[in-house]
């Protein structure tokens, strides 16, 4: 499974459906982004008359980013999902960006998901703990804006027991299956390549699960072994051994 291309240097279109949306979590996602690459796009979709996207229209010009209007045309649908999509599909074409940033908690996004990363895109969503699964699961990474509302303590207070990690198949398998593809001869596995291999897998991220960084997550549990290099930069697992 070859590593993601995603580079600091990325071109990314920052495509934000703003009736689905938070506006006071913006800068999180500002913030987050620039870990990926330059937010050359960004662009919020939306009715602007109405009085519920007033958090968006105050952070607009302090973010840089341009308003779509789209007016209603029967009551309660103004095109904005249609609108959206026709243009990070003339970005696909047109432009130079490698990632799409997906704000919105609405699963009929997710067609535009897997046609974006047919295309070798990689797309980094955002949204609500009430997102549907079929969109998480198209997107190449998913960032949970819930999450990042919380204050440090009750981040702490969720974090996964060793036993509950364990107890999740899906994520030991992921793990397990990512130290196998990276692994020497003897099973050690750097943590760099194995985060790539995890991140090739799907959407995931080790802050779902209360921990700040991978290495954390794997630390947290009996069934891996972690090992310092005498250069003392580079740490790396294994599956522990019977």
């Amino acid at each position: 499974m070859p590593a993601s291309t995603e580079s600091p240097d990325d071109s990314i279109a920052l495509l934000i459906d703003a009736d689905n949306a938070p506006a006071a979590k913006i800068e999180f996602i500002i913030t987050e982004l620039a870990t990926h690459g330059v937010v050359n796009v960004r662009r919020a979709y939306g009715n602007w008359t109405k009085r519920g996207l007033t958090g968006w229209t105050k952070v607009l010009h302090e973010y840089a980013i341009e308003p779509v209007q789209l007016f209603d045309m029967v009551k309660g649908k103004n095109g904005t999902d249609m609108r959206l999509l026709i243009d990070a599909m003339d970005m696909l074409y047109t432009k130079e960006v490698q990632t799409f940033a997906l704000v919105s908690s609405d699963c009929d996004f997710t067609p535009l998901c897997t046609r974006l990363r047919a295309d070798g895109k990689q797309v980094i969503g955002f949204g609500g703990q009430n997102t549907p699964a079929p969109f998480i699961n198209a997107c190449t990474r998913f960032l949970y804006l819930d999450d990042e509302a919380e204050s440090s303590e009750q981040k702490k207070a969720r974090k996964a027991s060793g036993n509950q990690l364990k107890g999740n198949t899906k994520l030991m398998n992921t793990l397990r299956s990512a130290i196998d593809a990276a692994a020497d001869d003897d099973g050690w596995a750097s943590l760099g390549p194995v985060g790539a291999y995890i991140s090739n897998q799907g959407p995931f991220d080790h802050r779902t699960y209360g921990f700040s960084k991978l290495s954390d997550l794997f630390r947290a549990i009996d069934a891996f072994e972690m090992e310092k290099l005498q250069n003392g930069n580079q740490t790396i697992f294994r599956v522990r051994r019977k």
